[in-house]
């Protein structure tokens, strides 16, 4: 993070107080507002960053050489291109999404080539695809209706085109429904447990002795790695998080501060870091550590959209050998440390296990304490 920790923390009761003021702009009576797209890179137009773990497209995630952004766009300057690339696949692109139980949604897109699918899984019920044999020459407007079933929190929406079958292109993705509640966002988790939860942010600097003095003490662990420093060691981050009730959480995927994004960026950024965990670890993240603790309203609906429960900033920061707590005193129940993968975390780690253990409090899994 940038700037000191002291700095860091005195933002944070502001931060809290203005994420949970903001509100959506109130539309004029006779002119109510369009219902939001919840779809992630709706239209393809979010540029790809020179960093090797955000995927070709973001928000979309496609088999291998099967999806790329071309400049042939019904609107904007870019669609996604569907090639099969044999005649076993049909080049299915997808993305995951969060919704509502017993909620009905409407997914379209428009397509142009021949055989261009559209549907959903996992929505609780069978849902016939819609579907096309051919636009002829100018795009078409797919889409397919479905409600969700009572336990559904999440659903897969997808795109393909069909065995040994040329390119199909896909523009302009809708979808509209009710959206998840937005996030809230905390810095300590309620609780008279007699207890302390550590977070580890990042990953730049992945030191073996951390990891063993993790073991050792039996630390429960809520890391929030970068995708590209899981990339480089997944190993590490599995072993730091070994401690039961240990979790890996999403931290963006950039590292930028999300408040200066658009909407459909942010929320981008928040679902390839989510879809990168659950690809490594086989673990669906469901709290964000916003980077830099900067939130707005857009963040916490955006993370909400990628089935973020929480966006969890920290009240006491013992990282880089600082020793800073957000209210005065020592550390109290429910107290989130905030500490960082670098060359200190060893002494940073044993420094906040002492404060802890000075206040008669013992680090838990934080997981189990914000449902």
């Amino acid at each position: 993070m940038i700037g000191s920790a002291r700095r860091r923390l005195a933002a944070l009761a502001a931060t809290a107080a203005l994420a949970s003021l903001a509100t959506a702009p109130t539309a004029r009576a006779d002119a109510p507002a369009p219902a939001p797209n919840l779809a992630t890179n709706p239209g393809f137009e979010i540029p790809t960053l020179p960093l090797a773990d955000w995927g070709s497209i973001p928000g979309w995630h496609c088999a291998a050489g099967e999806g790329a952004v071309t400049a042939a766009a019904r609107t904007g300057g870019s669609a996604l291109a569907i090639t099969p690339a044999s005649d076993d696949s049909t080049g299915r692109c997808e993305q995951t999404l969060a919704v509502r139980p017993n909620t009905t949604y409407t997914y379209s897109a428009w397509v142009h080539g021949s055989y261009a699918f559209l549907g959903a899984s996992g929505t609780g019920h069978d849902v016939p695809p819609a579907w096309t044999a051919s636009t002829g020459d100018g795009w078409q407007r797919l889409s397919t209706t479905f409600t969700t079933g009572a336990a559904t929190a999440s659903v897969r929406l997808y795109a393909h085109g069909w065995y040994g079958q040329g390119p199909v292109s896909v523009d302009d993705v809708s979808v509209t429904g009710d959206s998840p509640a937005p996030a809230p966002l905390v810095q300590s988790a309620p609780t008279e447990d007699g207890v302390v939860f550590v977070t580890i942010d990042d990953g730049w600097t992945r030191d073996p002795a951390a990891v063993r003095l993790i073991a050792d003490r039996k630390v429960p662990v809520t890391a929030f790695p970068l995708p590209m420093p899981e990339g480089f060691e997944p190993d590490y981050f599995a072993r730091a998080t070994a401690v039961p009730g240990s979790t890996i959480e999403d931290h963006g995927v950039s590292h930028r501060d999300l408040t200066t994004l658009s909407p459909a960026e942010q929320q981008a950024e928040v679902c390839d870091a989510r879809d990168a965990v659950t690809a490594r670890y086989g673990t669906v993240p469901t709290l964000l550590r916003p980077p830099y603790f900067a939130v707005n309203a857009d963040l916490r609906q955006a993370a909400a959209n990628c089935g973020m429960k929480y966006l969890v900033t920290a009240s006491a920061d013992f990282g880089w050998g600082a020793s800073d707590i957000s209210h005065p005193g020592p550390l109290r129940s429910g107290d989130v440390i905030i500490l960082h993968f670098t060359d200190t975390l060893v002494s940073d780690l044993q420094r906040a296990l002492d404060a802890a253990a000075q206040a008669g409090l013992k680090p838990a899994a934080l997981g189990d304490h914000l449902r």
